[in-house]
């Protein structure tokens, strides 16, 4: 397994990594502000800001990771990120840059040649570039050729509009491609009768952040990277407690980690963050005193 990541903040390409046959390229759709409190839920500031740094306004910056897949004759792109289609309040509010298709055209991916687009869970800073919004109002899909793979049970919690999180649920984002037949929608049953997207890569749910979020995983000879979505946002959340404030289950959260890491750990997955811009994916290993952390190779 062969690993890089990007020297430079502002590298449109976050990183490299061969695994087994499959190459994966983790493009950036840029940075955008959270609050960091809610980015660390019930984790103390006097904690959380030994790690992370914040500003005046206690937001702290977080990457937008959208993973390109080539394996076995197909490319999938995992999250598009934040998009085009913030009304500019909320442009200022979170300071999202737009960058994906820069990103992508910098990894030489042309839009045209995706052939899967897998949403993890459909909050609208991991799908939002599934379509596009045009100087004249239209809205289209972003991968014209790419069918777009998402879980029923999110589809349907959005539609409900709940005052919890229904800023997260775009319609736009979703419901032009599941009208043009260009999303398909899986659940529990179809996951556990056919999990595959294609050779060599699969989905796995792992509840908590929403209820259907999923991890995809990617496995060729012999080697395997996970790309765990808001489970795990950033390297900065590998404790078991340092739940989001944006989760909806944050016990299950918990127990979810733990379930994640009795396989993770000791088969020595490649595991990739949606939100770290600065180490985008790593290996991990257990420290002395038994906590989760990244496993830093020795020169």
């Amino acid at each position: 397994m062969q690993i890089s990541v990007a020297e430079n903040s502002t590298d449109l390409i976050r990183g490299h990594a061969q695994v087994g046959k499959a190459e994966i390229v983790v493009c950036t759709d840029g940075t955008c502000l959270f609050d960091g409190g809610a980015m660390f839920g019930v984790v103390p500031k006097t904690l959380w800001s030994r790690k992370v740094a914040s500003d005046e306004l206690n937001r702290i910056t977080i990457g937008l990771n959208c993973v390109v897949v080539k394996i076995a004759g197909k490319t999938l792109l995992i999250e598009t990120g934040f998009g085009n289609k913030l009304s500019p309040k909320l442009r200022e509010i979170c300071g999202n840059q737009e960058l994906l298709p820069a990103s992508l055209a910098a990894a030489g991916i042309a839009p045209e040649s995706i052939d899967f687009v897998i949403n993890t869970h459909l909050h609208w800073d991991h799908c939002s570039w599934n379509t596009t919004l045009h100087a004249d109002g239209r809205i289209t899909p972003t991968f014209r050729n790419a069918k777009y793979v998402a879980h029923r049970g999110e589809v349907e919690h959005g539609r409900l509009q709940l005052e919890r999180d229904r800023i997260s649920y775009v319609a736009d984002n979703y419901e032009p491609l599941l009208a043009n037949g260009q999303m398909l929608l899986v659940d529990a049953d179809s996951l556990v009768a056919d999990p595959y997207v294609c050779e060599g890569v699969w989905l796995e749910c792992f509840p908590g952040h929403t209820a259907q979020t999923m991890a995809v995983h990617i496995e060729s000879e012999g080697e395997h990277a996970c790309f765990i979505s808001d489970l795990i946002p950033t390297s900065a959340h590998l404790d078991l407690g340092w739940a989001m404030g944006f989760d909806l289950d944050p016990l299950r959260t918990i127990e979810e980690r733990k379930r994640f890491y009795a396989r993770a750990l000791p088969e020595n997955w490649l595991v990739l963050f949606p939100h770290d811009h600065d180490i985008p994916m790593a290996q991990l290993r257990q420290d002395e005193k038994g906590r989760v952390v990244v496993l830093i190779e020795e020169e």
